[in-house]
């Protein structure tokens, strides 16, 4: 009775052909909406689900793109930085030939210069000593002379020897 009397007080009191048609209605809205909104539905968020798969696999994809994009530039960086290293070690090995280069053409026009200067010493000391040669052959032709002039003063037979030696070298 309790039940019974707690429904009395309900404000809508089913009856047992309402129930019926309740839950026909509901069973047929229920085949509809299975058929014309569920699958739909249904299909819907399978092509959501396949979407993110795919977007998932996507930026897997682009994760290991980069992943691989970043060894290669990594892997670039390397070379470049190879590729610089050994410019910079050619740029110091051609200074240091073309700085070995001028000593070597420095010390080779220091060695001329020091030989010309030698030849030239040389040259100059040869002209000297023919000069200083030349000047004591005059002091000694002199001397020779007014020696002689001095014992030949007085005889004229060798004068006449004399003249004949001067007119003999002059026809030389």
């Amino acid at each position: 009775m309790t039940f019974l009397a707690a429904a009395r007080f309900w404000p809508i009191l089913p009856e047992p052909g309402l129930i019926f048609w309740t839950i026909l209605i509901f069973f047929l809205f229920w085949m509809l909406m299975s058929k014309f909104a569920f699958r739909p539905i249904a299909d819907a968020l399978a092509k959501r689900n396949g979407d993110i798969e795919d977007a998932l696999q996507t930026a897997e994809q682009a994760r290991l793109e980069m992943a691989n994009l970043k060894s290669e530039n990594e892997k670039l960086l390397s070379e470049a930085r190879e590729e610089r290293a050994q410019m910079l070690k050619e740029a110091r090995d051609t200074g240091n030939a073309t700085i070995e280069e001028a000593k070597n053409k420095a010390r080779q026009e220091a060695q001329k210069i020091i030989s010309n200067a030698r030849q030239e010493i040389e040259n100059q000391k040869l002209q000297a000593m023919k000069e200083v040669k030349n000047e004591a052959g005059n002091m000694a032709l002199e001397i020779a002379e007014k020696v002689i002039r001095r014992e030949l003063k007085g005889d004229p037979s060798q004068v006449t020897f004399v003249n004949d030696l001067v007119n003999e070298i002059k026809l030389n």
